[in-house]
């Protein structure tokens, strides 16, 4: 961990609420608010946001499987998002989700006409302002936690 803790405090809680809890306290309702507010399948929510945490390196976000309504994406679906180029397990729609996370986390510069008439295609605008915040979420604050050294005592509220 690259930020000293208290004795007695958790990580998470002291760096994102008692040592900058104007931003931290903001930062953790918009990543919270990205699970709670999503209008987003499972398997192209999970696609995107694993892609982001295999670019960022967060070992919570690695290990960390979205649940809604009792449901997860099956164990081999990580794989399967390293390989979004070529697997058989992903419909167009949550190809198009890894590919947009990975494109916008590492070359989003990149991101050309052919690639939107594509998202286009297949996602409302609604849709890609949705996971193009979620992307970012997870960029930022996945990329945090790791940088900082805190991904490997993160943990979401209740979880």
């Amino acid at each position: 961990m690259r930020i000293d803790i208290p004795e007695g405090q958790h990580p998470i809680e002291y760096v994102w609420g008692d040592m900058v809890p104007g931003i931290g306290m903001a930062a953790a309702n918009f990543s919270l608010s990205v699970y709670a507010h999503t209008t987003l399948g499972l398997r192209e929510f999970e696609a995107a946001r694993l892609r982001v945490a295999q670019i960022n390196g967060c070992v919570f976000c690695l290990d960390w499987r979205t649940e809604r309504e009792g449901e997860k994406v099956e164990e081999e679906f990580s794989e399967a998002v390293t390989e979004w180029r070529t697997t058989d397990a992903f419909d167009e729609r949550t190809r198009l989700a890894a590919e947009y996370a990975e494109r916008y986390t590492l070359d989003h510069h990149g991101l050309d006409e052919e690639f939107w008439e594509r998202m286009t295609a297949h996602y409302s605008q609604l849709e890609i302002v949705e996971l193009t915040m979620s992307i970012g979420s997870w960029l930022a604050f996945g990329r945090l936690n790791h940088v900082l050294g805190l991904d490997s005592v993160c943990m979401l509220p209740g979880h």
